[in-house]
């Protein structure tokens, strides 16, 4: 395949892939993940990456911000909203390296394993929907 006339996926392409995967999401699941926001960025601030103990921005392709629903009270006042950070430079490295997925199961994987922190998921419970995860 000739390259030299293509340009790596943008930022709006890797929202579009992941808005796509959470539409394949179990009906049960949709509604409240359409409440996180979702944010595509190059890389990982400095802050997030100290924060998580992190070297490298390119070992860091996804991030959940928020309380997840598991921890919510009705009485609890957000002080923002819960973030799905995807990191396009990461994500795009990861799926160079991999060389055997496609673009947008990757995606969904790094959406799925996000939104397992904004649901409180077990590994079981994402196994149930994302099958890299057995």
């Amino acid at each position: 395949m000739e390259w030299s006339d293509r340009a790596a996926p943008d930022a709006a392409e890797i929202e579009r892939l992941a808005l796509a995967a959470l539409e394949a999401l179990p009906e049960a699941f949709r509604e409240h993940a359409r409440e996180v926001v979702l944010q595509v960025e190059e890389f990982a601030s400095d802050e997030m990456l100290d924060e998580m103990e992190i070297e490298s921005a390119f070992e860091l392709s996804g991030l959940y911000d928020g309380v997840p629903l598991t921890l919510k009270s009705v009485s609890d006042q957000a002080e923002r909203p819960d973030m799905i950070w995807l990191f396009r430079r990461a994500i795009l490295d990861e799926w160079v390296a991999r060389g055997d997925v496609a673009l947008a199961d990757l995606v969904a994987h790094v959406m799925v394993h996000e939104l397992a922190h904004h649901f409180g998921w077990s590994d079981d419970d994402i196994a149930t929907i994302d099958e890299w995860w057995t």
